[in-house]
């Protein structure tokens, strides 16, 4: 069993003392993303990308659909992968149900991948997603961004800011954020790997609970054994 039994004033007490902690961190978090909005700078980007739905082609621009900003998922879904990442499908099932609110802070969420479009479209059909998705192949979005990695074209090779120990090729998850004033683009966030953390929302819930994450071996969801989901 985690933890120890105790009284329930012991337990108060520990709690309270734990609180102050929590606060700290909640302060902590604040004044990052008080600096994120506040004081970190922003690129203005020149460089014309295309990206393609089963609607039709896009510029950058156009993927922001009228709202001044845009926050790109880049989902780990290349030319050749037969299945999506099962880490950004976890990520993916984290997100909101509805992007409703996201809309009326005047702000879109894409996906983006550089898997062709059938194969995107294969992949969100069997998930069961409506998330808003869009190829990049053919275009170096995925490489400028630091998601698409080639140990025979770029060196050296760099993820998360800093050069890779080990050569690497292949797509890795990120997520870039971007803002229109205008007809101006900007740059304005790239977050990777441990980065992303904070969009698991199952990991967040998870953390609060005794057993905490237990690092379950996370699968796509319709790869679970009944034995895996216990009925209720």
């Amino acid at each position: 069993m985690p933890g120890k039994v105790v009284c329930r004033d012991e337990w108060l007490a520990a709690r309270k003392e734990l609180l102050d902690k929590e606060k700290a961190a909640v302060r902590a978090a604040a004044a990052f993303k008080e600096q994120l909005r506040n004081d970190f700078p922003m690129v203005k980007l020149d460089k014309a990308y295309t990206f393609e739905d089963p609607k039709g082609k896009y510029t950058l621009a156009g993927l922001f659909q009228g709202r001044k900003q845009l926050i790109v998922y880049h989902f780990m879904l290349g030319p050749d992968d037969e299945a999506g990442c099962s880490g950004c499908s976890f990520l993916t099932d984290n997100l909101p149900s509805s992007l409703t609110h996201l809309y009326a802070a005047d702000t879109t969420f894409v996906l983006v991948s550089r898997a062709p479009v059938a194969k995107i479209e294969q992949y969100k059909k069997r998930m069961g997603w409506d998330f808003p998705w869009y190829s990049s192949f053919g275009t170096e979005f995925n490489w400028d961004f630091n998601v698409s990695l080639d140990k025979d074209v770029k060196s050296p090779v760099v993820y998360n800011y800093k050069e890779m120990e080990k050569p690497f090729k292949g797509e890795l998850p990120g997520l870039s954020v971007f803002y229109k004033e205008g007809n101006d683009l900007f740059h304005t966030y790239s977050t990777y790997a441990r980065g992303l953390d904070g969009l698991l929302v199952t990991n967040q819930l998870l953390d609060l609970t005794p057993l905490g994450r237990q690092d379950v071996p996370w699968k796509r969801h319709d790869e679970y054994d009944s034995k895996d989901l216990k009925a209720n």
